[in-house]
């Protein structure tokens, strides 16, 4: 039979409905054993004499006040369990703390990376609680044993407490080249106003690949109107703009180097942006003259500059599992990816037509108003 729950004013004993329940069925349980009845019903006194099955009964009821005796000294400790949207919420738990659970972690992270666009629009009281999940799924973590062979394959950025460009080994090693807390601060500064001047785009999937040989490619996706304010250009009182981006891909190369078991140094290769649908200019991008050759920069600046060091940042792998990774830069910025399939090869952007998106649009109009078929 199912103990009842009765109701207190003890603010411990409401947050916790069990134990008050527990409580109240030992003490009914000890009146019972120092009274000639049995159960929680009134009955006539027997004339038996104590049967040794109503022995084990008192052995029973004894255990069960010393039970709550040691509950009632054990101590308690406040957490606080904060919510998606942020508001926090008290609630008591008991001294000896429960095993961690990692998929119910990873869950909560997802769940605050779904619901805040990846990171871009979490709340500092959002950001502070994934900092924290990430840092309880760590401590419970195995050891990596190689951070490079458990990485191999397609991985998509899930969820970052920083601006979602800063995955780029071309970011990364801007930062590397800041020697003092003023620079980094100064750099910090400069990748917000980035974002804020970019604020018209929209940034679309961020993907990492990584192969064998130890290279990270990093595709970072991003589309932006083509046409925002349709009346600058015609007589038309009309705010909107014409249905067609502005797409491509920023693309950046670099070597891995493993320098322990789960900390790679990065050797920035090149820049270049691929599957831009701007036409003529498509086919400039595409043929390799304009990409930005970072290696080469850097032989120049050393061969001339004094103090110049080549940028080589250090990234750390800190979980990782089948499906999730979780990396940290040197300032201990957080990147959560989510492992898309196996393979290691970079994305093939030749089928995207430069067209500005006019025909997409097109084809669009015509499946739904026009339905003009040849």
């Amino acid at each position: 039979n199912q103990f009842p729950v009765f109701s207190h004013n003890s603010t411990q004993e409401q947050s916790c409905p069990t134990m008050a329940s527990f409580k109240v069925a030992a003490s009914l349980l000890a009146i019972s054993a120092l009274s000639t009845t049995h159960g929680f019903t009134s009955q006539a006194p027997s004339t038996r004499p104590v049967s040794r099955l109503h022995a084990t009964d008192e052995a029973f009821q004894r255990s069960l006040l010393e039970a709550q005796f040691a509950n009632d000294a054990a101590p308690t400790t406040t957490t606080t369990a904060t919510a998606v949207n942020g508001d926090k919420e008290p609630h008591v738990a008991s001294a000896a703390s429960a095993p961690i659970d990692n998929t119910s972690i990873l869950n909560s992270i997802l769940r605050i990376a779904a619901s805040t666009n990846r990171g871009q629009h979490a709340k500092p009281s959002q950001k502070d609680q994934v900092s924290q999940l990430i840092t309880d799924l760590e401590s419970n973590a195995p050891k990596i044993e190689s951070a490079l062979e458990s990485s191999t394959g397609t991985w998509e950025l899930l969820f970052s407490n920083t601006q979602l460009f800063r995955s780029s080994p071309f970011f990364l090693a801007g930062r590397s080249t800041c020697k003092t807390p003023e620079q980094a601060q100064q750099y910090n500064w400069f990748c917000e106003m980035h974002r804020g001047a970019l604020a018209i785009s929209t940034i679309g999937v961020v993907r990492q690949i990584i192969t064998n040989e130890g290279q990270l490619v990093n595709e970072f996706e991003v589309k932006v109107g083509a046409v925002p304010f349709l009346s600058d250009f015609l007589p038309l009182k009309y705010s909107g703009g014409l249905p067609f981006t502005i797409d491509g891909s920023i693309v950046s190369t670099a070597d891995a180097t493993p320098i322990s078991s789960n900390e790679w140094e990065l050797f920035m290769d090149t820049v270049e942006i691929k599957g831009s649908n701007i036409p003529f200019l498509r086919s400039v991008l595409d043929s390799g003259n304009v990409q930005l050759k970072s290696r080469g920069l850097s032989q120049v600046l050393e061969e001339n500059v004094d103090s110049y060091e080549v940028p080589k940042p250090v990234l750390r792998t800190t979980f990782i599992d089948e499906g999730m990774r979780i990396v940290r830069d040197e300032d201990d910025n957080i990147f959560v990816y989510g492992r898309v399939s196996e393979s290691e090869e970079a994305t093939d952007y030749s089928g995207v037509l430069a067209d500005l998106g006019v025909a997409s649009s097109l084809e669009g109009f015509n499946d739904a108003i026009t339905k003009v078929y040849l």
